[in-house]
Protein backbone atom coordinates (compact mmCIF):
# COMPACT_ATOMS: atom_id res chain seq x y z
CA UNK A 1 0.00 0.00 0.00
CA UNK A 2 1.27 3.67 -1.06
CA UNK A 3 1.49 6.50 1.52
CA UNK A 4 0.17 9.64 0.52
CA UNK A 5 3.43 10.85 0.24
CA UNK A 6 4.53 8.09 -2.20
CA UNK A 7 1.06 8.58 -3.78
CA UNK A 8 2.47 12.27 -5.08
CA UNK A 9 5.80 11.52 -5.47
CA UNK A 10 5.20 8.72 -8.44
CA UNK A 11 2.66 11.27 -9.75
CA UNK A 12 5.51 13.61 -10.00
CA UNK A 13 7.91 11.35 -11.52
CA UNK A 14 5.64 9.95 -14.09
CA UNK A 15 5.45 13.74 -15.36
CA UNK A 16 9.20 12.86 -16.30
CA UNK A 17 12.34 12.23 -14.46
CA UNK A 18 13.49 14.42 -11.34
CA UNK A 19 15.43 14.50 -8.27
CA UNK A 20 14.17 14.86 -4.82
CA UNK A 21 14.90 18.86 -4.98
CA UNK A 22 13.21 18.61 -8.42
CA UNK A 23 9.97 16.50 -7.05
CA UNK A 24 9.86 19.07 -4.02
CA UNK A 25 10.00 22.34 -6.39
CA UNK A 26 7.14 21.27 -8.09
CA UNK A 27 4.90 20.18 -5.09
CA UNK A 28 5.37 24.04 -3.86
CA UNK A 29 3.85 25.49 -6.98
CA UNK A 30 1.45 22.60 -7.93
CA UNK A 31 -0.18 20.29 -5.03
CA UNK A 32 1.15 21.66 -2.09
CA UNK A 33 -2.12 24.15 -2.32
CA UNK A 34 -3.97 20.71 -1.82
CA UNK A 35 -1.47 18.16 -0.85
CA UNK A 36 1.58 19.35 0.27
CA UNK A 37 5.64 17.33 0.76
CA UNK A 38 8.41 18.33 2.54
CA UNK A 39 11.89 17.55 2.11
CA UNK A 40 11.94 15.69 5.37
CA UNK A 41 9.02 13.23 3.27
CA UNK A 42 10.06 12.98 0.13
CA UNK A 43 14.03 11.57 0.44
CA UNK A 44 12.51 8.77 2.49
CA UNK A 45 10.20 8.20 0.69
CA UNK A 46 12.11 7.79 -2.74
CA UNK A 47 14.71 5.55 -0.63
CA UNK A 48 11.58 3.25 0.50
CA UNK A 49 9.98 3.35 -2.92
CA UNK A 50 13.78 2.78 -4.52
CA UNK A 51 14.19 -0.19 -2.13
CA UNK A 52 10.15 -1.75 -3.12
CA UNK A 53 11.33 -1.55 -7.11
CA UNK A 54 9.05 0.90 -7.35
CA UNK A 55 11.22 3.78 -9.05
CA UNK A 56 15.05 3.63 -9.91
CA UNK A 57 17.73 6.11 -9.48
CA UNK A 58 20.62 7.45 -11.10
CA UNK A 59 23.39 9.46 -10.75
CA UNK A 60 22.73 13.06 -11.68
CA UNK A 61 25.25 15.00 -10.33
CA UNK A 62 26.52 18.26 -11.98
CA UNK A 63 29.09 20.80 -11.09
CA UNK A 64 30.19 18.89 -7.68
CA UNK A 65 26.63 19.04 -6.34
CA UNK A 66 25.71 15.55 -5.76
CA UNK A 67 22.38 14.34 -7.09
CA UNK A 68 19.78 11.23 -8.06
CA UNK A 69 17.36 11.34 -10.74
CA UNK A 70 14.11 8.88 -10.11
CA UNK A 71 12.11 7.63 -12.53
CA UNK A 72 9.15 4.94 -12.73
CA UNK A 73 9.42 1.44 -12.80
CA UNK A 74 6.93 -0.48 -14.84
CA UNK A 75 5.87 -1.52 -10.94
CA UNK A 76 5.32 1.82 -10.36
CA UNK A 77 3.61 2.98 -12.88
CA UNK A 78 1.54 0.09 -12.31
CA UNK A 79 1.12 0.84 -8.37
CA UNK A 80 0.04 4.48 -9.32
CA UNK A 81 -2.36 3.47 -11.28
CA UNK A 82 -4.08 1.43 -9.22
CA UNK A 83 -4.04 3.52 -6.67
CA UNK A 84 -5.75 6.14 -9.14
CA UNK A 85 -8.21 3.70 -10.23
CA UNK A 86 -8.79 2.42 -6.58
CA UNK A 87 -12.21 2.76 -5.11
CA UNK A 88 -11.17 3.31 -1.15
CA UNK A 89 -12.24 5.76 0.44
CA UNK A 90 -10.64 9.49 -0.08
CA UNK A 91 -8.75 10.92 2.81
CA UNK A 92 -9.47 14.76 3.45
CA UNK A 93 -7.31 16.81 5.57
CA UNK A 94 -7.48 20.58 5.83
CA UNK A 95 -4.86 22.22 7.58
CA UNK A 96 -6.09 26.00 8.39
CA UNK A 97 -4.06 27.90 10.75
CA UNK A 98 -6.13 31.31 10.73
CA UNK A 99 -9.04 28.88 11.06
CA UNK A 100 -7.33 27.21 14.00
CA UNK A 101 -6.89 30.53 15.60
CA UNK A 102 -10.65 31.58 14.90
CA UNK A 103 -11.60 28.52 16.88
CA UNK A 104 -9.73 29.38 19.72
CA UNK A 105 -10.17 32.68 19.76
CA UNK A 106 -12.84 33.61 22.18
CA UNK A 107 -10.51 34.58 25.07
CA UNK A 108 -8.93 37.59 23.10
CA UNK A 109 -10.62 40.84 22.51
CA UNK A 110 -12.96 41.22 19.04
CA UNK A 111 -10.81 43.38 17.21
CA UNK A 112 -8.18 40.50 17.37
CA UNK A 113 -11.04 37.81 15.83
CA UNK A 114 -11.72 40.35 13.32
CA UNK A 115 -7.99 41.53 12.32
CA UNK A 116 -7.32 37.34 11.95
CA UNK A 117 -10.74 37.18 9.24
CA UNK A 118 -9.70 40.03 7.35
CA UNK A 119 -6.28 38.53 7.09
CA UNK A 120 -7.54 34.75 6.30
CA UNK A 121 -9.71 36.72 3.44
CA UNK A 122 -6.86 38.47 2.31
CA UNK A 123 -4.69 35.48 1.83
CA UNK A 124 -7.34 33.41 0.46
CA UNK A 125 -8.09 36.36 -2.15
CA UNK A 126 -4.33 36.19 -3.15
CA UNK A 127 -4.39 32.73 -3.84
CA UNK A 128 -7.17 33.38 -6.12
CA UNK A 129 -6.17 35.90 -8.02
CA UNK A 130 -2.86 33.28 -8.20
CA UNK A 131 -4.88 30.81 -9.22
CA UNK A 132 -6.64 33.23 -11.97
CA UNK A 133 -3.16 34.41 -13.23
CA UNK A 134 -2.30 30.91 -14.16
CA UNK A 135 -5.91 29.82 -15.55
CA UNK A 136 -5.34 30.42 -18.72
CA UNK A 137 -2.33 28.56 -19.82
CA UNK A 138 -3.66 25.75 -17.38
CA UNK A 139 -6.95 25.89 -19.38
CA UNK A 140 -5.05 25.39 -22.71
CA UNK A 141 -3.58 22.32 -21.15
CA UNK A 142 -7.05 20.76 -19.44
CA UNK A 143 -7.06 17.98 -18.12
CA UNK A 144 -6.29 16.95 -14.18
CA UNK A 145 -4.47 19.92 -13.03
CA UNK A 146 -6.94 22.24 -14.89
CA UNK A 147 -9.89 20.59 -12.98
CA UNK A 148 -7.75 20.62 -9.52
CA UNK A 149 -7.34 24.50 -10.38
CA UNK A 150 -10.81 25.07 -11.01
CA UNK A 151 -11.30 23.69 -7.48
CA UNK A 152 -8.84 25.95 -5.82
CA UNK A 153 -10.61 28.60 -7.66
CA UNK A 154 -14.15 28.02 -6.16
CA UNK A 155 -12.63 26.71 -2.61
CA UNK A 156 -10.78 29.86 -2.20
CA UNK A 157 -13.72 32.49 -3.76
CA UNK A 158 -16.30 30.51 -1.29
CA UNK A 159 -13.25 31.02 1.73
CA UNK A 160 -13.31 35.02 1.37
CA UNK A 161 -16.41 34.95 0.49
CA UNK A 162 -17.61 33.44 3.47
CA UNK A 163 -14.88 35.38 6.23
CA UNK A 164 -16.21 38.63 4.25
CA UNK A 165 -19.37 37.67 5.27
CA UNK A 166 -18.33 36.94 8.79
CA UNK A 167 -16.45 40.19 9.39
CA UNK A 168 -19.74 42.59 9.73
CA UNK A 169 -20.85 39.60 12.57
CA UNK A 170 -17.44 41.19 14.28
CA UNK A 171 -17.51 44.32 13.49
CA UNK A 172 -21.57 44.52 14.95
CA UNK A 173 -20.04 43.31 18.28
CA UNK A 174 -17.11 45.74 18.23
CA UNK A 175 -19.85 48.26 17.68
CA UNK A 176 -21.97 46.89 20.90
CA UNK A 177 -19.09 47.09 23.07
Amino acid sequence: MLSPTARVILGMIRLGRRSGYEIKQLVDVSTRFFWAASYGQIYPELKRLEESGLVRSEDASTNGRARRAYELTERGDEALDEWLRSGAPLAFEMRDEGMLKLFFSDGVPAEHRLANVRAMRAHHGELAAHLRSIEPAAREKGGGPYAALRYGLAFHDFCAGYLSDLEPELEAELARR
